[in-house]
């Protein structure tokens, strides 16, 4: 039979949520769903890498084609590229442990980073690089902007 506890994170998780955050704070540690916690404290972890690499995906593929399509282009693209550096930076101001992951992310980001470069751009997939061309310094750098090819 289901706890009281496992039953009301299935139901109200919100209210689950505020449950244990009262028993974490009272010091009732005999009450956690400890299950629930650890798998909704490793989901957090991952929410956070997922939107780390998301970020890259589009700062990536914006930077590709300001690299590979020079013709076009845009203040759009200029917005885009600072937004998600904004964005990036914030959440590793917020999240430090995630500057360690950074190096897999870039590798994790650049093939769909690549993918919409070349659907947006309807340029050969042969035009781009197939491994990520920027350094994280680079990708991070307010005023990096890759030259032409």
């Amino acid at each position: 039979m289901a706890s009281i506890s496992a039953l009301k994170y299935e139901q109200d998780f919100q209210g689950w949520i505020n449950q244990h955050i009262a028993w974490l704070k009272t010091g009732q540690f005999h009450e956690l769903d400890v299950e629930h916690l650890i798998e909704e404290l490793e989901d957090m972890g991952q929410s956070n890498i997922r939107e780390l690499e998301n970020r890259l995906v589009i700062l990536i593929a914006h930077l590709l084609k300001w690299q590979f399509q020079t013709a076009q282009q845009s203040g759009s693209w200029r917005g885009s590229i600072i937004e998600q550096r904004v964005q990036i930076l914030r959440l590793l101001r917020k999240i430090p442990s995630l500057k360690r992951e950074l190096p897999n992310a870039v590798s994790d980001a650049h093939p769909d980073a690549l993918n919409l470069a070349i659907k947006e751009t309807k340029l050969s997939a042969s035009t781009f690089p197939k491994e990520c061309p920027y350094s994280i310094e680079q990708l991070l750098d307010e005023d990096f902007y890759p030259l032409s090819e």
